[in-house]
């Protein structure tokens, strides 16, 4: 098996930088609640600015595919490699910007590289990892030489109000008002990508990929974070393709984006122990790791997460900690490529360091790990 490097990253973060009292006019208000709840949401989220797609004015000045391909870009700009380079290309995402084809296709066509292999993934933020993985699979068993992974959201566009007009937030109480709110004062834009090949570049700090673990649990429990669907009679979901027309759908509530909150707190256990357990299958102590990466939707959710790993005696320093979502937002699949890039660019890294990245989905619980050691 070949060994395998991430030799490059790239990010793409549309327009400027949003503040906290400037969301209103890119993504609006939904009722009475939704300034208090803005409020307690940011107190949650930690997060002081983020990007949007959309302007002020309400133009959509880019695309999920678009963001996709400019990181791409980025990324092979930093390992020196012109896209027609590439072997292998797997993108993930939410929701890409049509329905057919997939979405790997549309950032393959915005990037305008020569003819190679594909790999679409949609899920919420596991999905990074899956590409990622995949690419990783691609070069160890040397039927590729250089491939790339990327992530993309585009979460601002499901935001608007009129997704939400079949819902009457005037008699709505605040718990069912917080499941819509809290995603919209939390998700927004971007995307970002890395290159991966199977030698590292010697001028400078690459990062081999040790191993890839990912685990669903969604044999475990009911849907946590969805959209797309309306709770039939019997409480199963009913696609909103089952509703007879995407008007239909859009009337009845299928599309906005929401989330359980009381579910999201009984996952926590669950990501700790699968934790546990690949500590102990690949040998890793909490000290070895030099720094860590942890996606989590909101600061008070990575407390609870330290507070987890501190009862499990499986904490690792909270200074080696490293998450900039407070500056850049929760964008979902691209989190961990983001988050990547930045600790390539701005922090000190040294020979033999270990890097762990731990990327949690609640649309049904999974959860996803990757071990990488400088060289």
């Amino acid at each position: 098996m070949q060994e395998v490097f991430i030799t490059g990253s790239g990010s793409f973060l549309p327009g400027a930088p949003v503040g906290n009292r400037e969301m209103e006019s890119r993504i609006g208000l939904l009722g009475g609640h939704s300034g208090k709840l803005k409020s307690a949401t940011l107190r949650q989220n930690g997060i002081r600015q983020r990007h949007y797609a959309i302007d002020a004015e309400g133009n959509y000045r880019f695309t999920n595919a678009g963001m996709a391909a400019r990181a791409v870009a980025a990324a092979c700009d930093q390992a020196r490699l012109e896209p027609a380079a590439l072997d292998f290309l797997a993108a993930s995402t939410t929701q890409g910007d049509m329905l057919v084809p997939g979405h790997a296709s549309a950032v393959h066509a915005e990037l305008g590289a020569g003819a190679l292999e594909l790999a679409s993934f949609q899920s919420v933020c596991g999905s990074s990892m899956m590409a990622i993985k995949s690419s990783f699979q691609a070069l160890r068993t040397g039927e590729q030489r250089v491939a790339a992974a990327c992530g993309s959201e585009f979460s601002s566009r499901w935001f608007q109000p009129e997704f939400y007009r079949s819902i009457d937030f005037a008699q709505a109480s605040v718990e069912e008002a917080f499941q819509y709110e809290f995603l919209r004062w939390t998700l927004s834009d971007g995307a970002g990508a890395l290159l991966l090949e199977t030698a590292p570049e010697p001028s400078r700090p690459c990062l081999r990929i040790d191993w890839i673990e990912q685990r669903s649990f969604a044999d475990r429990f009911p849907i946590c974070m969805s959209a797309g669907a309306v709770a039939g009679r019997d409480g199963a979901p009913v696609p909103w393709a089952h509703l007879g027309s995407p008007a239909a759908a859009l009337d009845q509530g299928a599309f906005p984006l929401r989330q359980d909150f009381v579910l999201l707190e009984q996952m926590f256990p669950v990501w700790v122990g699968y934790y546990l357990e690949l500590l102990e299958k690949h040998g890793l102590e909490p000290a070895q790791v030099g720094y860590f990466l942890p996606h989590y939707s909101a600061r008070s959710l990575g407390q609870r997460m330290q507070s987890l790993l501190e009862k499990a005696g499986a904490m690792i320093p909270a200074e080696r900690w490293h998450n900039h979502q407070d500056r850049v937002g929760n964008v979902g699949a691209a989190s961990i490529f983001l988050l990547i890039d930045s600790l390539l660019r701005e922090k000190p890294l040294h020979s033999g360091e270990k890097i762990l990245c731990f990327v949690p989905e609640s649309g049904r619980c999974l959860a996803a790990f990757m071990c990488l050691t400088v060289v």
